[in-house]
């Protein structure tokens, strides 16, 4: 026949060379899906064979080969060959196996060993006997009775990526090596080399005829075997047939063995059995020396010659080859005398006596067995390597068995998980014990064991019966199917490893005692195990590869289409399954499920699906019908119970195992909580509402709220689970949904941190693949937790614990590779934040220490600025500072090829930090203090993408035509790979994954759609097209190519740019809206994607002419669709036309919406940015009708009043907030009758259906709450000491809230920005009030200005902080004076009489600072309604220095040519006090001088004690007087009046007499003075925080201090 391959195939493969070659496509990402058949059924004698042509080393296993009665015509492919039923058999690694079960464990060559260019061939012989051929070597039979038509079978699995047919004729006979396969003899199929014994059920077995071939050898201990078996008469012919020499030597026989001894079918199995374990445990530990020993020869074994597997038995033994180990017992096996024996004959003594049983007893069985001593309920069989607990059903312990004997060094100990129930919770238990257990009274469970016993129960390790460790690796055992396997190995180091699976869960106790028995414990759901002595099963490898891929990123994967909806009239339809909770009934088909009894029951509602879901299967249900008696609502999720068999719980968050499920507003998982504030609180739901569930085919859960998806709530999680609801409390009936059209498509992960992300590709760099398999490793601090599949860390009780979360990458990094993390989390308790780093130490090697800058060697890390190797500082005022980053930065790693290590910060490298480091380091994170959890980006990887080459040459593209009217256009200035064809209609990407931004050609009117069509789709990359608005003008650019533009549109920056990537709105690359539409990653061919500016200042988008929503808000007039070809998508249409009418519409104000960030050092006076537009105060602002019952609201509700009582006065806002509007109110009365006052914050969601409580800290879903000086998220506090205590608010006290263009919360009080009090605001979000017990009137403020932001083209600050640096969370609050209209009430009356004072100094304006922000008053009133802290730190390193309360600051005017920057982030703040008649020669210099007439003037240099503090200077001239400025981090030392004389003057409004003082405030350069002690001779301490030997500072370096302000007390 035609030596062809099938054209129907697996979904990945792709034929060529006329159906002869077949390649699997996407290698690196997909290891399975690549079957292929013959096109023809195989002729009897004829060898189909084909050619490993590319292999890669991802996966583990390869190809796999064999035959099928299935027709692939109509063949329903399965992921693999051994998925293969109805007659099929495959040969898999060196097993049989038949319609998916194994039929021979040891058969031929290792197929997984095979290499690129051997030849592998499956034939049929006519005797029907299934053979294999390895590089025209036959293997000899692998099975038997094969029908007649069979198709040849090919599995492109795991590292084979290619093959070709190359013959299907018989091979040349060649002579086979001593290993070959044996003549050929009429056999009979082994279908099972086990044979249990069941006590409960016996059956009638088939007597079994054992044939086994090979050469006529030396090998006398076999030889007797098959004598055994001629004695039976079990054997045809005159010739017995005899084992490979290339086995070892059975260690048990019978020792009563006679020539005429007949034995019973289950004694010879015994017998047969035993050898094959001996041989196990040959090949385990490599033979010969622990092993059963070698052959009887001195020519040795002569094995099969490329086999990977261990050499069976000593290649050069010429001795009997007797047990090595003193545990193998005492007898030899050579000849009679044990010694030497050199006998060829098969058998020297009559045939039997080559056992040897005539010099001693019989020898041990060496295998690992499980011990006869056992557990109470434990049954035995399969020569006690089968374990069973009785009466699964019925008991749940008592089923304890142990090994019998010791574990050796290096041993693995494995077992197989047979069989489970789903009745109980808890599952298998492993571990070591050095009990005997001959001399054991065994517990009921091993746990309850309190001496030399370590177990793994869950995912925990318990050392005798206490927990040590409780997530030891990522997976739990009570999460283990059937099939999965378990394995555990002693050291010779005495470190304790557990696998899963094959996988190394890393070291689970460092230390064992060298004599420990492998324990099991068959707890709970696990009722049978099987010991496994065959660690390279090719069912393990499968497991493994499914382990490996749910673990790596998901690119590269065939993504599921746009359409969830499954078939409703389909036989596979999604009902309830008949058994439920005993108060729920199913009705209408099994559609709908309820309580009957709604109004007397709260819980037993519990109801499953009647199938397994499929992946990304929506499951929905409507809730009908609620009550309102009880608390809670429904509930939903999925679980791996069979309904069938399921004990339904009360409720089911009961359940321990299995289970994950969505309650109130977070998510449990076996009854435990895994996140407490998820997604929409289901509690809140109503008649009406729909909840959904899906398992994503990643294995990611993800929930549905009134179709809105509410992300990912769990990962890995198996794939046969059933859907539950539970009708519990107030939800009393509920109807599964069919129809899901309306449900939005799941939304894929979009990109972890602004910027774009390098989409991984299949090109490869120095040889390693590209694709990003960096992680963090298992291995990690006592705080830290791995989630995501080891891309997320977070660093657990975050509130309570600041340390030991350090985290490690999964493999060291190459050269120039990047890896780059984003900070999705942190939190306001702490000082310092994340650091990070490198170090040579491998994970398992490393004793996690409480922070990374513990261990002194082989470590480099960046903390805060410093750059620290080994625990000690070797560089200062690195180019970034750790500390100061936030969420949603991103910092990244690289070890360049020269050794140098550069860090870079949101993708802009940051400079060498250090040099030297050695070729292999991992990169380190310490999730310190305010840091608390990060997330590996994509972009991680190789940073030269240029080495990525792109397979896109130039193509014929069809050209469509947009509709018909004025034609939209591309603009001519577009990325430098992008071509435009077809008059400017359609764009095209020519080259590489990114540089493809498009514009387009005229600016977008209002209401006026730009529209795409996708043409062209390149599935080697990942990533997809992005799409938005943006203020820059295509005209202003360079000509084309414009090499300068930014490779992708969430990169560009330069002007506002509003955009869709993925599912996320962003505004300048910064994340503004999650979630917010069906994913753009899902386009494919003919998909449309359109763009619309509508008139409401909003963006919308459109796909497939669906307007999605509103994405942006505050969009600016001005603006050009633009698009990116990024990834997937190479080449896009326009569909669209322009307005056939010119729309106009007025042009608003520009005021700046940007704020700058928080600190002075980043506000530097008269710095110029550009503005930005933002919205502007609506003219109607109200309240909401809608409020709490005892406010009534007058004045066309603008003002509201509680009538009565002290609560149930909350209230909200009828519209919502846009972002840069500033929300104000007035309090108009109190009732000091009362204690506590109002509070306010935004909720983000519509009030229209609010369920007012009677205090607003009741409110729990998306509500954010400023009470007294604390923000509230959802009830729980998020920060402390925020702002001034609003409890003390008076009358007349004006209030507002903002929300930034970076979604995040301020508050106003009397005009004055308080600082970010809660980040990501959702948007919309409605302002409330709660008028609680004072605070009993209130009324919006309807001055119509603009919003806060700024004026006259420049950047107004949010505020001029005293202190840069986040400490404890606290920050100072701002003040500033904003414009009238803004702020109804006067300045402080202490302010404004120390700038009375201010001006009769007659000092140039000049000298200060024209913006009257950076004017502070420190009197009581005003710090204490900031809520200002006593003390904050500045500078590198940081230093104390205390706030100057008494005082007020007047800002003064930095020079241009001054390093602002530098010193007002890096440099210490002091204070100087000065006298009136010394301020203008300071001021004129603009620093502080020695020869002014203050008392911190100059000092005389003299030897005044041996502490050396105030000795002279090396090579300074004797009695030198060397000038000093004194200073003080305190005004407490620095105004006292001996340093800062009082004068007296006349206030000219009030013409009363005042005294008066005056000082600096200015900033020092680290290393420019020196510390010492007070000189004034004071006993008692100044200043409580500094000690009076370290109050006074002195330099004498001039430019060593800066002028910041000038400070006023007047009394």
């Amino acid at each position: 026949m035609a030596a062809e391959l099938h054209p129907r195939s697996g979904k990945l493969i792709g034929l060529s060379n006329s159906n002869r070659t077949a390649r699997r496509n996407q290698p690196v990402q997909e290891f399975n899906h690549g079957l292929v058949l013959s096109k023809e059924p195989l002729k009897d004698r004829d060898v189909f064979t084909v050619r490993i042509d590319k292999k890669v080393n991802s996966w583990s296993g390869s190809i796999e080969i064999g035959v099928t009665c299935l027709d692939p015509a109509g063949l329903d492919f399965p992921s693999s060959a051994t998925g293969l039923k109805g007659g099929s058999w495959i040969v898999s690694g060196c097993s049989v196996l038949r319609d998916g079960r194994s039929v021979l464990e040891e058969y031929g060559r290792d197929l997984d060993q095979l290499a690129e260019g051997d030849c592998v061939g499956i034939q049929r012989s006519a005797r029907g006997e299934l053979h294999l051929w390895v590089n025209g070597q036959d293997c000899g039979p692998a099975a038997s009775g094969l029908p007649s038509r069979l198709w040849a079978v090919v599995d492109l699995y795991g590292k084979c990526t290619q093959v070709t047919v190359v013959s299907c004729e018989l091979p040349t006979p060649q002579t086979p090596p001593s290993s070959a396969s044996c003549p050929e003899k009429e056999t009979i199929e082994q279908d099972e080399l086990e044979l249990e014994e069941d006590e409960e059920e016996e059956e009638e077995e088939e007597e079994e005829v054992v044939v086994v071939c090979g050469e006529r050898d030396n090998n006398v201990g076999i030889t007797a075997l098959m004598n055994v078996a001629a004695m039976n008469g079990i054997m045809n012919g005159n010739e017995v047939p005899e084992l490979s020499c290339n086995h070892s030597r059975p260690d048990k026989f019978p020792n009563n063995l006679e020539a005429d001894t007949v034995l019973t079918e289950h004694q010879l199995f015994d017998v047969f059995n035993n050898a094959i374990v001996s041989f196990y445990r040959s090949e385990d530990e490599g033979g010969g020396e622990d092993g059963g020993g070698g052959g009887g020869t001195g020519t040795g074994n002569t094995g099969t010659d490329s086999s990977s597997r261990n050499e069976r038995g000593s290649s050069n033994s010429s001795s009997g080859g007797g047990a090595a180990n003193s545990d193998s017992g005492a007898g030899t096996v050579g000849g009679g005398d044990g010694g030497g024996n050199t006998n060829n004959g098969p058998a020297a003594n009559g045939g039997v006596g080559g056992l040897g049983v005539g010099t001693g007893p019989m020898t041990t069985n060496d295998a690992l067995l499980f011990h006869e001593k056992c557990g109470t309920l434990i049954k035995l069989s399969n020569n006690h390597k089968t374990a069973e607990r009785r009466r699964p059903l019925d008991e749940f312990n008592n089923g304890v068995v142990m090994t019998n004997r010791p574990l050796r060094h290096n041993e693995m100990f494995e077992i197989r998980i047979d069989k489970l129930v789903d009745k109980w919770s808890g599952s298998i238990e492993i571990g070591v014990t050095t009990h005997n257990p001959n001399n054991l009274d065994y517990p009921a469970t091993m746990t309850n064991l309190r001496s030399g016993t370590i177990m793994m129960s869950g995912c925990g390790i318990l050392t005798n019966g206490k927990g040590t460790r409780r997530e030891y690796c990522e997976f739990s055992l009570d999460e283990l199917q059937e099939g999965d396997h378990i394995g555990l190995m002693r050291k010779a180091s005495g470190a304790l490893h557990f696998y899963i699976n094959g996988i190394d869960q890393g070291v689970a106790a460092a230390q064992t005692p060298a004599v420990v028995y492998g324990v099991v414990d068959l707890y709970g759901m696990a009722v049978k195990v099987t010991i496994v002595h065959n660690h390279n099963h090719s069912e393990r490898l499968r497991r493994n590869n499914a382990i490996m891929r749910a673990l790596s990123p998901d690119v590269g994967r065939p993504r599921p289409s746009l359409s969830l909806t499954p078939d409703p009239e389909g036989p596979d339809r999604l009902l309830f399954h008949s058994n439920c909770g005993q108060k729920a009934a199913i009705i209408s088909d099994g559609r709908t499920a309820l309580r009957p009894h709604a109004t007397d029951d709260f819980n037993h509602g519990v109801v499953l699906s009647s199938r397994p879901l499929r992946s990304n299967e929506v499951f929905q249900v409507r809730i009908d019908k609620m009550v309102d008696k009880w608390a809670g609502s429904i509930e939903i999720g999925v679980t791996t119970h069979n309904p069938a068999y399921l004990q339904l719980p009360s409720t089911m968050t009961n359940l321990r195992s299995g289970t994950w499920m969505m309650t109130g507003n977070g998510v449990m998982h076996n009854g435990t909580t895994i996140l407490d504030e998820y997604g929409h609180n289901l509690d809140r739901l109503k008649a009406g509402d729909t909840v959904g569930v899906v398992r994503k085919e990643d294995g990611s859960l993800h929930f549905f709220v009134n179709g809105v998806a509410q992300g990912p709530a769990a990962w890995n999680i198996p794939p046969s689970v059933y859907a539950v609801v539970d009708l519990y409390g107030q939800a009393a009936q509920a109807t599964i949904m069919d129809d899901m059209v309306d449900l939005p498509p799941l939304p894929e992960d979009g990109s972890e941190g602004p910027g774009a992300m390098s989409p991984c590709s299949p090109c490869s760099v120095g040889g390693v693949s590209t694709t990003n398999d960096l992680r963090f490793h298992q291995l990690h601090g006592t705080n830290a937790v791995i989630t995501n599949g080891g891309r997320t860390a977070l660093r657990q009780n975050c509130r309570s614990e600041f340390n030991d979360a350090i985290v490690i990458s999964n493999r060291f990094l190459r050269d120039g590779e990047l890896f780059e993390i984003n900070i999705q989390k942190m939190v306001d308790r702490w000082s310092g934040s994340i650091e990070a780093g490198v170090t040579a130490i491998r994970p398992e090697e490393l004793e996690f220490p409480n922070t990374m800058t513990d261990i002194d060697y082989d470590t480099w890390m960046l903390s805060g600025t410093a750059i620290m190797q080994d625990g000690n500082t070797m560089r200062n005022n690195y180019g970034c500072d750790l500390d100061s980053l936030t969420s949603n930065s991103r910092i990244g790693m690289m070890r360049s090829a020269s050794g140098d290590l550069h860090y870079y910060i949101n993708g802009v490298d940051q400079g060498v930090a250090c040099s030297g480091l050695p070729p292999e380091v991992f990169a380190v994170i310490d999730l310190y203090g305010q840091c608390v959890q990060v997330s590996i980006t994509q972009a991680s990887g190789p940073l030269d993408n240029s080495l990525c080459t792109s397979n896109i040459t130039e193509k014929s593209f069809p050209i469509h035509s947009p509709v018909a009217g004025v034609a939209h256009r591309f603009h001519s200035k577009h990325g430098k790979n992008v071509v435009l064809l077809g008059e400017g209609c359609q764009a095209v990407r020519v080259g590489g994954y990114a540089h493809g931004i498009v514009f387009s050609a005229k600016e977008l009117k209002a209401d006026e759609l730009f529209e795409v069509r996708i043409d062209e789709v390149d599935d080697q990359w990942c990533g997809s097209l992005h799409m938005g608005l943006t203020t820059l003008a295509p005209p202003e650019l360079p000509s084309c190519p414009l090499s300068g533009l930014s490779p992708s549109l969430p990169q560009l920056r330069t002007k506002v740019t509003w955009l869709l990537c993925g599912s996320e709105v962003r505004r300048n690359g910064t994340l503004q809206r999650q979630n917010y539409c069906c994913s753009l990653d899902r386009l494919t061919v003919g998909n449309r994607v359109g763009v619309k500016r509508c008139s409401d200042d909003t963006m919308h988008i459109f796909i497939d002419g669906e307007d999605m929503g509103p994405a942006a808000t505050a969009v600016a007039k001005n603006v050009y669709a633009v698009l990116d070809l990024y990834g997937r998508i190479t080449a896009a249409s326009i569909v669209s036309s322009s307005l056939m009418e010119d729309v106009e519409s007025v042009k608003a104000p520009s005021l700046c919406s940007d704020s700058c960030s928080e600190g002075e050092e980043d506000s530097t006076p008269g710095r110029e940015v550009e503005a930005e537009p933002c919205a502007l105060l609506p003219l109607s602002m109200a309240f909401l009708e809608n409020h709490g019952k005892n406010i009534q609201l007058s004045n066309q509700n603008l003002t509201a009043a509680r009538v009565s009582s002290y609560n149930q006065g909350l209230l909200v806002t009828a519209q919502p907030l846009t972002r840069q509007q500033l929300f104000q109110f007035h309090i108009d009365r109190l009732n000091p009758s009362w204690t506590s006052s109002l509070s306010l914050g935004v909720i983000g969601h519509a009030p229209d259906r609010l369920n007012f409580p009677s205090t607003a800290c009741c409110l729990k879903r998306s509500a954010w709450l400023l009470q007294r000086d604390s923000v509230f998220h959802n009830s729980l506090k998020t920060c402390e000491n925020y702002g001034p205590n609003l409890d003390t608010c008076p009358e007349g006290t004006v209030l507002g809230l903002l929300v930034d263009t970076n979604s995040c919360l301020h508050l106003y009080v009397n005009g004055m920005d308080q600082g970010v009090a809660a980040q990501d605001i959702p948007s919309p979000c409605y302002p409330f009030i709660d008028l609680y017990g004072q605070c009993e009137q209130v009324t919006i403020v309807t001055n119509n200005v603009p919003a806060v932001g700024g004026e006259s083209g420049e950047a107004r600050c949010q505020g001029d902080m005293e202190k840069a640096d986040m400490v404890d969370g606290i920050k100072e609050s701002v003040c500033w004076t904003p414009p009238p209209e803004v702020n109804p009430n006067k300045t402080c009356e202490y302010q404004a009489l120390c700038s009375r004072f201010k001006d009769l100094l007659t000092l140039p304006d000049a000298y200060f600072n024209e913006e009257a922000k950076y004017n502070l008053c420190y009197c009581e009133s005003c710090h204490k309604l900031r809520g200002d802290e006593t003390y904050y730190k500045r500078g590198e390193p940081p230093r104390d220095y205390a706030l100057p309360f008494g005082w007020c600051r007047f800002g003064l005017r930095i020079k241009p040519h001054c390093e602002v920057s530098n010193a007002l982030k890096k440099w210490h703040i002091a204070y100087h006090g000065t006298s009136v008649g010394a301020l203008r020669r300071t001021l004129d210099h603009s620093e502080l001088l020695p020869g002014t007439s203050s008392i911190f003037t100059v000092s005389p240099v003299k030897a005044e004690g041996p502490n050396g503090y105030s000795e002279p200077e090396e090579n300074s001239a004797p009695g030198r007087e060397v000038p000093r400025v004194h200073l003080s981090p305190t005004m407490r030392y620095s105004g006292m009046e001996i340093f800062a004389p009082k004068v007296q003057f006349q206030d000219p409004r009030s013409q009363r007499c005042h005294q008066a003082q005056v000082g600096f405030q200015v900033c020092v350069r680290p290393g420019s003075y020196k510390v010492g002690p007070q000189t004034l001779g004071h006993s008692e301490p100044l200043d409580p925080r500094f000690c009076n030997s370290e109050i006074e500072w002195m330099t004498k370096e001039q430019g060593g201090t800066l002028l910041y302000g000038l400070l006023i007390r007047v009394e």
